[in-house]
Order: structure tokens, then C-alpha cells, then sequence
């Protein structure tokens, strides 16, 4: 099952987009409606409403009014809190409930007004933020929910801005340019990233690799990438490991700056392979499937010794990443901090590798020939690198 945030200000069309990803196939979980059906009449949920917010803010009905109760609320942001207090848990309890119900091959959209604002991004294993010019949003406002262009510009500075949304997507789309594009967009995620993500997830697979290495500009986001899926790690690992999950960005996306191939990797340290192995399936779920055969790091400072780990690829055809699982401490461990440190601190090294990775790419383009041809320069990088830290005093972080 391939869990699925969406979320977007008011006006950006981000019903438009739920209504399309169902007509393909989606299971849809309205957090609106969820919120709304917590606190019906008879709930426990409206009950402590009352208790906390007293008679007035139910109608004569019985039922919630709303009105009212943003009223109290308005402008007053204990009162705010303890209203979510209520309201966000028992949300999110009635949406894994109907997750759970949800068939193995589901793509389950969570439609989160205030997906960014509480949180929530790293429960997912992807968020999809719609965008639209603040001006085309106060004027669908305006036409569509008769709201003044006052209200509606009030009502947009009140929710997250586009920077902190688009720091939490893993996808934007963007409509500003009518339905028929806006669905053509869809369509397309739908066919080329959800529904391939949604099978590599149930059947325990990477997406495939590209076999060829393109080295690429660099892209100032790959950091943020990294910070998400480190995110959505310890999210998933809080509970078996009993403590937080120590993941760090490693390799060349993590040297900013650096061209590099467009493949974020990332490091777990466990404390045995046991450890490793029995977080395999934690791993798959988060769409992290471990990939088959025996992996071992050469830590270069000890000729022909290597060290076993464990190597986990990317179910999302969208973001191809590799997690290395190192036992901590040990050299290969060691060594991938020592080497991204040291190429972030010293930048001749760092446009040294950079040149390097730019030739090997051309004469070498198949993955496993440009794995042998940068390794004499590997050798001379890491005696480089141990003599940097020792200079520097560096210890691993």
C-alpha cells in the first residue's frame, strides 16, 4: 500500500487533483471530512468540545456550530491548541483506521489541508503540495466561495507560505493553467511515479537503476531530498529501536556544490548486522526494499579487509537513492563520513573528484566499469582524507 499525502492553500486546487487521483483509482481519505465527523453530534468528540469551549458553540440542533466556534478561537491561539488537541487525534486514529481497511494494492491519498502545518510529511511516503499563483487563489476564492478578495488574501496569509510547503514536497503541482492541463498533470504522476512506487512496494522491489552514470549539475535541493527521507526514517524506526535512528546524508549529493549522479545516498548506523537484518522489513515498508547479494565496504586503510553491510534501494522511480547500513563505528562507517567531510572542507579535493567523476562518466559510462576505473583515485582520496583528519582533528559526526 502506497500512502500518499496531499495538501495545497486554499484555492490551489487541491480537491481538483483528489478528484482526478480517484477517478484513476485512488482511495481518498478526506481529513476535512474526517475532522467534521469527530465532532458530530453525539461524539465523544463534541463532548469535549462543550466541556471546553461550553454550551454556546453547539447549535440548536445539536450539531457543531461553526461559527461560533471560530469565533472563540479567532485570534487566540491557546484556545487554537486545545481545539486541535481534540480534533487532530482523533483524525488521525479514524484515518488508520481506514487505512487498514484499504486493499494491499491501494494508493491512499490523504487529502491534509494542514499536512505541513502539524507535522505530518514524514508519515507518508510521499507529499504531493498543488500550487497556484496567490493571485488565481484569491480570485477562484472570490468566484467560487463568494468570499471578499480581503478575506480570501486573509485567509492565505494565515495558512503555510509556498517555501515551507514546497520544503516538505516530494512532488508540486503546479495549476495555473486549467483543469485539462491540471488532469493531464495528474495523469501523468499517477502513470509514471504512484502506480510504479505502489508495485515496487508490494513486491519488496527497487525501482530499477539506471545502468548507465550520467553525472549531473548540482541541485541545490538534494539536501532537502536527504532531510525528507531522513525524516520518514526515524519516523518509521521510532519504535524499534528505542532510540532515534542514526541516518546522515553521505556520498556526493551530499558535498554541495558537487556535480554529482542524481542518486541521494544515505547511511544507518545499527549497532550489529542483526540489528540490520531485523530491520529489513521496517526498511521495505518505508519503500527501502533491501536489495539481494553481499555488500562490503573497503575501508582503504586497511589493505584487503572489508566489512560487511547491509544495502537497501529505492522503491520510488521518482528518487533513486541507496541506504547503506554500517555498523557504527566500523571503517566503511567511518570512512564514507570521513571522505564527504573532507570533500565538503577542502574544496581542490572536492573539484578534484568532480573533474575525475566528469572523465570516468564519459570513458567509463557502465556502472560497474566506472566502479573500477575510480578506484586508484579512491586509494589516493582516502590516504588524502586520513591525513586531513588528523591535521584537522576530526571525529566522526
Amino acid at each position: 500500500m502506497l500512502m500518499v499525502g496531499l495538501t495545497g492553500g486554499i484555492g490551489a486546487g487541491k480537491s481538483a487533483v483528489a478528484q482526478r487521483l480517484v477517478a484513476r483509482g485512488a482511495m481518498l481519505i478526506d481529513a476535512d471530512r474526517l475532522a467534521r465527523e469527530v465532532v458530530a453530534a453525539g461524539t465523544d468528540g463534541l463532548a469535549e468540545v462543550v466541556e471546553a469551549f461550553g454550551p454556546a458553540v453547539v447549535g440548536a440542533d445539536g450539531e457543531l456550530d461553526r461559527p461560533a466556534l471560530g469565533a472563540r478561537v479567532f485570534g487566540d491561539e491557546a484556545a487554537r491548541r486545545r481545539l486541535e488537541s481534540i480534533i487532530h487525534p482523533r483524525v488521525r486514529a479514524r484515518t488508520a483506521e481506514l487505512a487498514a481497511r484499504a486493499p494491499s494494492d491501494a494508493i491512499v491519498v490523504n487529502d491534509v489541508p494542514l499536512l505541513v502545518e502539524t507535522g505530518l510529511a514524514p508519515s507518508f511516503h510521499l507529499v504531493v503540495v498543488v500550487e497556484a499563483d496567490p493571485q488565481t487563489r484569491i480570485s477562484r476564492l472570490v468566484e467560487h466561495r463568494g468570499m471578499t478578495p480581503e478575506d480570501a488574501a486573509a485567509r492565505i496569509a494565515a495558512q503555510a507560505d509556498d517555501d515551507r510547503r514546497r520544503a516538505a514536497a516530494d512532488i508540486v503541482v503546479a495549476n495555473d493553467a486549467g483543469l485539462a492541463e491540471l488532469e493531464a498533470r495528474v495523469d501523468a504522476l499517477w502513470r509514471d511515479r504512484l502506480r510504479p512506487y505502489e508495485e515496487n512496494l508490494r513486491a519488496g522491489s527497487a525501482a530499477p537503476a539506471d545502468r548507465e552514470w550520467h553525472v549531473v549539475a548540482p541541485d541545490p535541493t538534494w539536501s532537502a531530498q536527504a532531510e525528507r527521507s531522513i525524516a520518514r526514517l526515524r519516523f518509521a524506526l521510532r519504535s524499534r529501536l528505542g532510540r532515534e535512528a542514526d541516518v546522515t546524508h553521505v556520498g556526493s549529493t551530499a558535498v554541495p556544490g558537487m556535480p554529482a549522479r542524481d542518486v541521494i545516498e544515505l547511511m544507518l548506523a545499527v549497532r550489529t548486522l542483526a540489528e540490520a537484518d531485523s530491520l529489513a522489513d521496517d526498511l521495505a515498508a518505508t519503500g527501502l526494499p533491501r536489495r539481494p547479494g553481499e555488500w562490503a565496504d573497503d575501508a582503504r586503510d586497511c589493505a584487503g579487509q572489508t566489512w560487511p553491510k547491509r544495502m537497501h534501494g529505492s522503491a520510488d522511480p521518482g528518487r533513486p537513492m541507496r541506504l547503506h547500513v554500517r555498523v557504527s563505528g566500523s571503517p566503511g562507517w567511518r570512512f564514507a563520513l570521513l571522505m564527504r567531510d573532507h570533500l565538503r572542507a577542502v574544496p581542490e579535493a572536492r573539484d578534484g573528484y568532480a573533474a575525475a567523476e566528469q572523465h570516468w562518466a564519459g570513458q567509463h559510462p557502465d556502472v560497474g566499469c566506472h566502479a573500477e576505473a575510480k578506484e586508484p583515485w579512491l586509494v589516493a582520496e582516502a590516504r588524502a582524507a586520513y591525513a586531513w583528519a588528523e591535521q584537522a582533528g576530526w571525529q566522526p559526526t
